[in-house]
């Protein structure tokens, strides 16, 4: 699990494109502050089907940092 604290744009000349799976969210208030973490899950493929592959966790600043960046990026 990992806290995104900072956003920085890269270039890469081309994206793997990954197959879709399912992704959960959730939203505490943790020292006045919120605190959203987003969960992804196994594919159907996967050994342990459903199973939380990868978290990610998001503050106030960091989740509107990025949705900054998908404003930003969304309306070219």
């Amino acid at each position: 699990m990992a806290r995104i604290t900072s956003f920085e744009k890269k270039h890469r000349d081309q994206l793997t494109t990954h197959g879709g799976i399912p992704a959960t969210y959730f939203v505490q208030k943790s020292e006045g502050r919120i605190l959203i973490q987003i969960d992804t899950h196994g594919s159907e493929h996967r050994k342990l089907e459903g199973k939380v592959s990868q978290s990610i966790q998001l503050d106030d600043v960091s989740a509107r940092e990025l949705l900054g960046i998908l404003k930003f990026e969304l309306d070219e």
